[in-house]
């Protein structure tokens, strides 16, 4: 195959004269390697708080003969738990493309993401099992000592939450960690609450009733973070990405009489790529114009890896579906 390599700043573009298709790659690097280095102090110490809370917890828990103390302790078990996968999944997914693994493990992120989310449900069905069974048999509870030890775990998770403020809003993965987080943070205001008004009025039913309104409200809130990594471990569109608006801007470019086999899916929590079939009657237009498309889809649409192949008519395709 008389192919001929070339590279644009940084990217690479490879045209396949002899059968008279163009394959054009656009790949240009924006950072998106770094996650596993640069939130590793925000995980170990996220880590080490959240261990060291949960002893303080359970220990507290057996001295105030509070059962949400020790269910509440159970939840950062579960969180602890997903920030060592999530840590685990931003190492591998900043590891180099190899033999086997073309495209690195890049995709490790996703399958945590998918185990953070269905963790947290199974955490928020262990916090729902433990309150219903506290509603028809509410327990004597410290209320004082409940408060003070709460309003530690609010604290702790609070300040691990915002080590990942920044990079959640673009890491799916790092949004999985912060909603535990974040989540952690809640049921430990409620706890504080439910001590509080037991201590005011003496009823121990508060402190179930309060954690069954913050568990569903829990439920609902994650519901979109589960949807999400699956969609992702499904190979779906990504949800920041405009599925149509791509399709329109690939129809609409000079020469182009049709688009087909259009894949556009998520390599990692941070990282997407594009494959498109281009069919142009009057040939490949050259290595310039390939370049434009990748620049384009990565600057517009967030779309790190393209690859598209340019074909004269339709026909000429064999392997389409």
């Amino acid at each position: 195959m008389g192919g001929a390599h070339h590279h644009f700043h940084g990217s690479h573009v490879h045209h396949d004269h002899g059968h008279g298709h163009g394959h054009g790659h656009g790949h240009r690097h924006h950072g998106h390697h770094d996650h596993g280095s640069s939130h590793g102090p925000a995980f170990a110490l996220a880590i080490a708080l959240n261990g060291l809370f949960i002893v303080v917890e359970v220990a507290a828990s057996f001295v105030s003969g509070s059962t949400a103390l020790l269910a509440d302790a159970g939840h950062n078990l579960g969180d602890v738990l997903a920030l060592l996968l999530a840590w685990g999944a931003s190492i591998l997914a900043a590891r180099p493309p190899g033999p086997g693994f073309t495209y690195g493990l890049k995709s490790s992120s996703i399958l945590a993401a998918i185990a953070n989310a269905a963790l947290l449900w199974v955490a928020l069905g262990a916090v729902l099992l433990e309150t219903v069974q506290r509603l028809w048999e509410p327990a004597p509870v410290n209320g004082s000592q409940v408060m003070i030890v709460a309003g530690i775990g609010i604290a702790v998770n609070l300040f691990s939450a915002l080590l990942f403020a920044r990079g959640s809003r673009n890491d799916l993965n790092l949004r999985a960690a912060f909603m535990h987080l974040i989540a952690d943070a809640v049921v430990s205001a409620s706890v504080v609450v439910a001590g509080l008004a037991i201590v005011l009025t003496g009823k121990n039913w508060i402190d179930p009733a309060t954690s069954l309104v913050i568990t569903l409200g829990l439920g609902w809130a994650s519901w979109g973070l589960l949807k999400d990594s699956l969609k992702m471990g499904l190979l779906g569109v990504p949800r920041h990405i405009d599925e149509d608006g791509v399709r329109a801007y690939l129809s609409g470019l000079p020469g182009v009489a049709a688009v087909h086999d259009l894949h556009i899916w998520g390599m990692s929590t941070t990282e997407s790529a594009l494959t498109a079939h281009l069919v142009m009657p009057a040939g490949a237009p050259g290595d310039a114009f390939l370049q434009e498309i990748a620049h384009e889809l990565e600057d517009h649409f967030g779309i790190h890896h393209t690859t598209i192949q340019v074909e004269r008519n339709a026909e000429d395709c064999r392997v389409c579906h």
